[in-house]
């Protein structure tokens, strides 16, 4: 993880010194913005490995920065955000964000979800190379998703969690099984996260995602994998 570069982005010169403080005593190359505007022009010249985004920015609002950036590349976003409400994170992560901090905010705990988001986007520790699901090819090694022999465009996220399940077929998992073995820990309240991003996997995964073939959700559990149904 050292030496990768975070882009971290909010309009309040305080809390962007204290998060470079902590992530470049944890080995990180960081980049600041301090508006919308800025951090799209950083991100798209920078190409940061990871971006901090606070949401309520100057110029152009961290909502339409991630809407943007996840039309561009799939670089892995951590929302900063003093919204608490449900609502807001779920839209926040349904934009593509992998992950969201409520301010106010323990910095070692955003530079541990930093670490735990970068290591999601990492496979060279995956010992099986590629898994084969009926239509679906998932190369672990390359960290890409194919239907057919359309590339699919996943965010870190949504890659692990294909690959999670698609490593057991027709295993029934937990919102927070699911949140633990992609995130690395789990906290309750946080499994809507979980039924947002597989929305949004399903958008990209599925045909159809009103009807999905691949991505089952089972009532009052969780979510499958299943053999794609003769998709």
């Amino acid at each position: 993880m050292a030496h990768k570069k975070i882009l971290v982005v909010d309009d309040e010169k305080k809390i962007v010194d204290i998060v470079r403080a902590y992530l470049e005593r944890d080995g990180y190359r960081v980049i600041v913005a301090y508006d919308g505007r800025l951090a799209l022009q950083m991100a798209r010249n920078e190409s940061p490995d990871l971006i901090i985004l606070d949401l309520m920015l100057p110029e152009i609002s961290g909502w339409d920065v991630c809407r943007t950036l996840r039309n561009e590349s799939n670089v892995p976003i951590i929302m900063l955000t003093a919204l608490d409400d449900d609502s807001d994170k779920i839209l926040g992560l349904e934009l593509g964000a992998d992950d969201y901090v409520v301010k106010p905010f323990n910095p070692k705990e955003l530079v541990s979800r930093v670490r735990a988001v970068l290591r999601r986007t990492e496979s060279a520790a995956i010992k099986t190379k590629r898994i084969e699901i009926t239509g679906l090819t998932i190369d672990l090694e390359k960290h890409e998703v194919r239907r057919g022999d359309k590339l699919l465009e996943l965010t870190p996220t949504e890659f692990d969690l294909l690959r999670v399940m698609a490593e057991a077929p027709g295993r029934v998992y937990s919102r927070m099984q699911l949140l633990d073995k992609v995130q690395g820990s789990a906290y309750e309240g946080y499994e809507r996260v979980i039924d947002s991003h597989i929305k949004n996997l399903r958008k990209k995964v599925e045909t159809d995602p009103d009807l999905p073939r691949y991505i089952l959700t089972v009532r009052g559990i969780g979510y499958k994998l299943v053999e794609g149904m003769g998709a």
